[in-house]
C-alpha cells in the first residue's frame, strides 16, 4: 500500500471515530436533556393544586404548564370539538375538547376531557357523551394546547378535526380563550378515559441505548483500522 492510500486510510478511520462518538456523545446529551425535563415536570406536578383565580391571575400561564389545577365552571357545550386520530391505551379515536367558562369570570378555558373511541363503520358516528349542565368542578393538569397531527384536508371547522389551533379556534367562537388548556383528569366517566400519556414524549432510555451503539460503532471503527494496517500485516509477515 502507498504512503497516500495509508494516509487515506487512516483519515477515513479518524473521520469515521470522530463522527460515531460525536453522535454518541449528542445522544448522551439527548437523555440528560429528557431526565432534566422530566425532573422539572415531577416538581411541577407535585406542587399544590393551582387555585382558579391565581390561574386566571397569572401573567404567562404557560409557565404554570403541568402543575395541578382545580377548576369551576360551566361548560360551553355547544363549542365541543372531537380531535382525530388520537390513541390512548394503544386504541384510536378521539380526545374530547370542551371550553369551560370559568365561575366568576368572563374568560375560558379549553379542557381536554378525555379520550372516546370512534365508530369505525361510520365515521362521522360521534360516541356518546355526558356533558353535565349548570356549575361543575373539575381537577386537572395545565396543558399546553392539544398536540397537532398532519392534516391532509386543511383546517374543518366542523365538530371533528384534526387538529385544533387556539388563537384560531379563538377567533371563530368568539370565546375569550386562555392561552393554555387543561387535562381533565381521574377516573373514566361521562363515556370518556383519561389515561393521558406521559408528558416529554419517550424517556432517556433509547437516547442511552442510541449512544452505546454509536460508540460501538466508534470501537470497531478503529479496531478494524488497527486490525487491517498494523496486526495482519505483522501477522503475515511473521508467516512468511
Amino acid at each position: 500500500m502507498t504512503r497516500a492510500r495509508r494516509w487515506l486510510v487512516a483519515g477515513a478511520a479518524a473521520v469515521g471515530c470522530a463522527v460515531t462518538a460525536s453522535l454518541g456523545l449528542w445522544q448522551l446529551a439527548r437523555a440528560h436533556q429528557k431526565e432534566a425535563l422530566a425532573a422539572a415536570i415531577a416538581a411541577q406536578r407535585g406542587q399544590p393544586p393551582v387555585p382558579q383565580e391565581a390561574l386566571l391571575a397569572a401573567p404567562r400561564p404557560l409557565e404554570l404548564v403541568h402543575a395541578p389545577v382545580r377548576l369551576r365552571g360551566q361548560w360551553v357545550a355547544e363549542r365541543t370539538v372531537w380531535l382525530d386520530n388520537r390513541q390512548m391505551a394503544g386504541r384510536v379515536g378521539f380526545y374530547v375538547a370542551t371550553p369551560l367558562r370559568l365561575a366568576g369570570s368572563d374568560r375560558v378555558v379549553l379542557v381536554q376531557r378525555g379520550w372516546a373511541p370512534r365508530n369505525f363503520t361510520r365515521r362521522d358516528a360521534l360516541p356518546p357523551l355526558e356533558t353535565p349542565a349548570g356549575e361543575v368542578e373539575l381537577t386537572g393538569r395545565i396543558a399546553p394546547p392539544p398536540a397537532k397531527l398532519y392534516d391532509f384536508a386543511g383546517a374543518p371547522t366542523g365538530p371533528i378535526r384534526q387538529n385544533l389551533d387556539l388563537p384560531a379556534y379563538a377567533a371563530e367562537t368568539g370565546l375569550p380563550l386562555l392561552p393554555v388548556s387543561v387535562q381533565q383528569t381521574g377516573a373514566p366517566s361521562q363515556g370518556l378515559q383519561r389515561d393521558w400519556p406521559e408528558a416529554g414524549g419517550s424517556g432517556p432510555e433509547k437516547n442511552y441505548g442510541y449512544a452505546v451503539q454509536w460508540w460501538a460503532l466508534s470501537a470497531l471503527i478503529a479496531f478494524l483500522y488497527v486490525w487491517f494496517q498494523f496486526l495482519q500485516p505483522r501477522r503475515r509477515a511473521r508467516q512468511r
